[in-house]
């Protein structure tokens, strides 16, 4: 099957359950339609660049899937079509690269950086 890797904004007016609780559901939605999650991360509200439907944070999660395409199109429908969801972000992947995402690394331990002067 193939791998995809989803990122989406929820509303910063939601508690860090809520949004944990989209994750569950959305993954649920895949597992319903013959995928499976490999691996979720919540990365916490953020600021966003622009204002997204009068909201300036919201909560950022990412989810690494083994589904396919059908039940990936489902999942964006029900996430399009969820009011807490403001936006999705879905790519596909050769391969999931294993560890923690580069939002979840330290500072400290994010390599190919140049020290400033």
């Amino acid at each position: 099957m193939p791998l995809y890797e989803h990122v989406f904004i929820s509303r910063q007016d939601l508690s860090n359950a809520q949004a944990e609780g989209l994750i569950e559901h959305f993954g649920t939605v895949l597992s319903d339609n013959g995928g499976k999650v490999v691996g979720s991360e919540y990365w916490g509200v953020k600021t966003m660049a622009y204002k997204i439907n009068k909201n300036r944070k919201g909560h950022y999660a990412f989810l690494r899937t083994d589904a396919p395409s059908s039940a990936v199109q489902e999942m964006e429908r029900l996430m399009r079509l969820h009011d807490d969801v403001m936006r999705v972000l879905t790519i596909k992947v050769d391969e999931h690269v294993e560890g923690p995402s580069v939002q979840m690394q330290k500072r400290d331990e994010r390599d190919n950086r140049r020290e400033r002067r």
